[in-house]
């Protein structure tokens, strides 16, 4: 490649081998010398070429793995409780994972230089969980253990961005088709295209509906799985990301663009869908092995990160204040030609958990927003107002020696009201009771705690300085059948337990064991999709029919069923006009999608009438030429 013959001219005789890692650039070393005092002439060629450049040793002047662990365990603080020493041989980098990795660190990083000087390894730190989770050390083996793969594909990428790379704007066409979510909520799914390029948006399913409403339409001409470059996954959620390990079953070998929090999470509730077909005798759409490919091929980046995905396309992820590691995409086509953002799902509120989405971008002539919560009623109660509502009847319960039953989607609100829960009980404003925790959810708080970067400063500080409202005693895990045997018999408690909309689950289970008796209270507060369990408990339903092990059920409801909407982890209705009142810059179009039809009517008109720009509402399967 040109970039790459260029810069190992200017270095003659320093460097070993130059690879490309996605969009950034690796030079491999075998000159000792060089690696430690090169810095400065690795600095000219960066201003030069405007792109990142790392160097590393090359393996044969690499310390020996069991020398280097040692060396670092010398190195860094006993203080900082480090967990586990990785090496991932073939790319020459130590991750350390560490309880305080700001003690790994160093002041101004001098612990980390330490490391490189005295080892050769290049180290990386990351924070281990506060709350053990099988899944996040799961994710690791795949990432490092045999390596030579993962090598090769990052320079594989890069090749192909670089291929054609110029740095002027380019003229081309930009086209937008819905495969998915287009006046519904559910299998949200685009694809953006270019002369060039083929850009997945998300891939999800709707797990209210029922045989081919599940899944995006992939049998459209546009659609060939061998032409797509890349997918871009907002976040975690099964109707985004649900369906992203069945196109690597299905022979996709591409890159897959997110945050590292919604890598984790998105294998996480990959293998709990594979859990929930078994439990109900169907056959699973893919298998774990699938979900070890996505997590092989992805590529994390950080809020704010700038990379290339294609020669016209560049990337930069910022918080969409949705759920842990939720992202907005904003896409910079041809250089600047044209600039679409794709902001997934949103809240543009604060939340215990999270800060507001970020409104203020580069710039801006196209944007996709959700409308969950778009039509004029949708206007959701001050946070305050309902979390006082939601204490007040969770008392009420308690004091009738009833039990609560929170069915939640497993990421995102579910933490919010354990924080809710846990601030209470430490407060005195609830009873010391225990709240069980059911299904994924648990891992998922595991998760949160090993990515506190993500959260709201809040909740953030309170784990740096060993606070962790996660780890709060109150918390019981729920693992077995017989311990939820035990939970369905015992006293008054919460239980918390996936899914939000009783579609599958374990708050199936409970709610079956909880209906007859008129104490016991369920809250919905998750979105609850057309024709799922969860919609008809909210429309006043008095007999229901519940999956069970044998077979189908009449259920009589005789427990309190109340909706709880003012902690969403969506924009209600005045949030999204605030959201684009707050814009800056404003877009030319708005694209509404994620939202059932009178809702994505609704907001697109007052967004028209509001901002008058043109407001697009497409249907599934429509394009839309974005320039």
């Amino acid at each position: 490649m040109e970039i790459l013959d260029k810069i190992t001219q200017q270095l003659s005789g320093k460097i070993k081998e130059a690879n490309f890692e996605g969009a950034n650039i690796v030079l491999y070393t075998d000159n000792e010398k060089f690696f430690k005092e090169g810095e400065g002439e690795i600095k000219k060629v960066v201003d030069e070429i405007k792109k990142r450049i790392e160097l590393r040793a090359d393996e044969k002047i690499l310390l020996s793995k069991e020398t280097a662990e040692k060396k670092i365990k010398e190195i860094v603080p006993s203080d900082a409780e480090i967990t586990n020493v990785i090496f991932d041989v073939n790319r020459s980098i130590v991750i350390v994972e560490a309880k305080r990795p700001g003690l790994v660190i160093g002041k101004q990083g001098s612990i980390l230089d330490q490391i490189r000087q005295e080892t050769l390894w290049t180290p990386q730190v990351q924070r281990s969980s506060a709350i053990k989770s099988k899944i996040t050390e799961n994710i690791r083996e795949v990432l490092y253990a045999n390596n030579s793969y993962r090598r090769k594909f990052l320079n594989d990428i890069g090749r192909k961005i670089y291929k054609e790379w110029n740095p002027e704007k380019t003229d081309t066409w930009v086209r937008l088709t819905c495969l998915g979510s287009g006046r519904q909520v559910g299998r949200s799914c685009f694809l953006l295209q270019t002369k060039n390029s083929k850009i997945l948006l998300d891939c999800g399913i709707d797990v209210a509906s029922s045989g081919t409403d599940k899944f995006p339409y992939f049998d459209v001409p546009e659609f060939n799985i061998s032409e797509i470059d890349a997918i871009i996954l907002s976040h975690a959620h099964l109707d985004h990301s649900g369906l992203v390990p069945y196109l690597y079953k299905m022979g996709y070998k591409g890159p897959i663009y997110m945050t590292a929090p919604t890598r984790d999470i998105a294998a996480l509730l990959a293998l709990d869908f594979i859990g929930v077909a078994y439990k109900q005798a169907a056959t699973p759409l893919f298998a774990s092995k699938d979900v070890q490919e996505m997590v092989k091929h992805s590529i994390c980046l950080n809020y704010n990160e700038v990379t290339d995905v294609m020669p016209d396309i560049r990337v930069t992820l910022y918080n969409a204040g949705h759920v842990l590691g939720s992202a907005q995409v904003h896409i910079n086509i041809g250089n600047g030609l044209h600039n679409f953002i794709y902001t997934g799902d949103m809240k543009y509120g604060h939340t215990r958990l999270l800060d507001p989405a970020v409104n203020k971008y580069p710039r801006v002539e196209s944007i996709q927003v959700e409308s969950t919560y778009g039509a004029k009623e949708d206007v959701l109660p001050p946070r305050r107002e309902t979390e006082a509502k939601f204490l007040q009847m969770v008392k009420e319960t308690i004091e009738k020696g009833g039990k609560v039953l929170l069915p939640e989607l497993g990421l995102g609100h579910a933490q919010e009201t354990l924080l809710r829960v846990e601030e209470a009980i430490r407060k005195g404003e609830l009873p010391k009771i225990p709240m069980y925790i059911d299904g994924m959810i648990w891992d998922i708080n595991a998760i949160h705690t090993a990515y506190p970067d993500f959260l709201s400063t809040k909740i953030r500080n309170e784990i740096f300085q060993d606070k962790n409202p996660f780890t709060s005693e109150i918390f019981a895990r729920v693992g077995s059948p017989q311990e939820r045997k035990e939970v369905v018999e015992g006293g008054p408690c919460i239980v918390i337990a996936t899914s939000g909309m009783l579609v599958g689950g374990a708050s199936v289970e409970y709610f079956r064991n909880f209906a007859d008796n008129p104490n016991n209270l369920v809250i919905l507060s998750s979105y609850q999709g057309p024709g799922s369990l969860g919609r008809k408990l909210q429309e006043g339903e008095k007999f229901v029919k519940v999956e069970s092990n044998d077979g189908v059920q009449d259920v009589e409801v005789k427990c309190r069923v109340e909706l709880v909407t003012g902690l969403s982890p969506h924009s209600g209705r005045n949030e999204l006009i605030a959201f684009f009142n707050n814009m800056y810059p404003k877009p030319k179009r708005i694209i509404v999608n994620h939202g059932e039809v009178s809702k994505s009517l609704d907001l697109a008109s007052a967004l028209y009438k509001l901002n008058r720009v043109e407001t697009v509402v497409p249907r599934t399967l429509e394009t839309l030429r974005l320039r």
